[in-house]
């Protein structure tokens, strides 16, 4: 079953993609927005209820719905499955912002493929050049393939139900919103970050070895090592500097942003970035989730078998 609604909720997600503003995003946005609004009082365990709150009844609900659709017929849980699952993970979350800059550079449109960056990625693009555009996108379209892709299988295929892939997917959106921030200057948050954090610890791992078994091992691995502590977000570290290795590209160095340099570290080996890497980075995407998939089988023939 759980094999079968992530292939079902991928295939839909194909055919129909739902976008991030779609009714159920804003609908927990304004709630996040309104348990901020009333409890965020400058401590971190105003923001340890305001994550509870906004966490804790949808995932509970979710199974409850699970377990009462199952009681009825395992094909009735498995379709709230799939509903789940079509509405926190998703290729096409990244992948048509990915192809519209890839279609745009490769005509030679560079000033719409900054402009669909930037819509995507919310950062200055005006004075990104053509290998800076490249880079940028591949970097964005490896961490929203994990938190849109892996992460989320990852915790459906550990929990129950489809109470892992709204817990992560709501986490994630919460870090986004409160994480963020200074913990110092505002604690709200903090919980925020820890939790998302703790989430992550395992999945991010595991995606990145699946980059290095899908792309190239020794590469991957050594830029894994010896560069992924140098990024900021340790986490987007790992995995973007495998990814690097993997298809062989540099990612990270200097951007010109909002007319100064951006001063970040270099992550991974090989050529400077153009528009070619684009859908190499995908091709890695697609194959690890491949291999993902295959892995959810053996185990789930295995856990019959047994």
């Amino acid at each position: 079953m759980t094999l079968i609604s992530l292939i079902i909720a991928l295939a839909l997600e194909q055919l129909r993609p739902l976008g991030n503003r779609n009714r159920v995003w804003l609908l927990f946005t304004r709630y996040a927005n309104h348990l901020e609004r009333n409890l965020n009082a400058g401590s971190n365990r105003h923001g340890v209820l305001a994550w509870s709150l906004a966490i804790v009844p949808a995932v509970l609900l979710s199974l409850l719905i699970y377990y009462a659709l199952h009681a009825l017929s395992p094909i009735l849980a498995m379709l709230w499955n799939v509903l789940v699952l079509y509405l926190t993970m998703g290729f096409r979350h990244f992948s048509s912002a990915f192809s519209e800059i890839s279609l745009a550079l490769a005509e030679g449109r560079d000033l719409d493929a900054r402009t669909a960056l930037a819509n995507w990625t919310g950062q200055g693009t005006a004075e990104l050049s053509v290998e800076e555009i490249s880079r940028l996108a591949i970097e964005q379209g490896v961490v929203d393939s994990y938190r849109h892709v892996f992460g989320t299988m990852f915790w459906f295929v550990l929990l129950p139900g489809p109470a892992g892939a709204l817990l992560y997917r709501l986490c994630s959106m919460l870090n986004q919103k409160w994480g963020n921030r200074d913990a110092d200057e505002d604690p709200f948050g903090r919980f925020s970050a820890s939790a998302a954090a703790w989430l992550d610890w395992i999945p991010v791992r595991l995606t990145a070895a699946s980059f290095a078994i899908m792309g190239d091992f020794e590469d991957a691995v050594y830029c894994w090592r010896s560069q992924a502590k140098t990024w900021g977000n340790y986490a987007n570290g790992i995995l973007l500097a495998s990814a690097a290795g993997a298809i062989g590209v540099k990612l990270g160095d200097p951007l010109r942003q909002d007319y100064s340099i951006r001063f970040r570290p270099e992550l991974g080996l090989g050529d400077e970035a153009d528009p070619n890497y684009l859908k190499s980075a995908v091709g890695l995407v697609w194959r690890s989730a491949l291999l993902w998939l295959a892995v959810i089988l053996l185990l789930s023939v295995a856990s019959h078998m047994g």
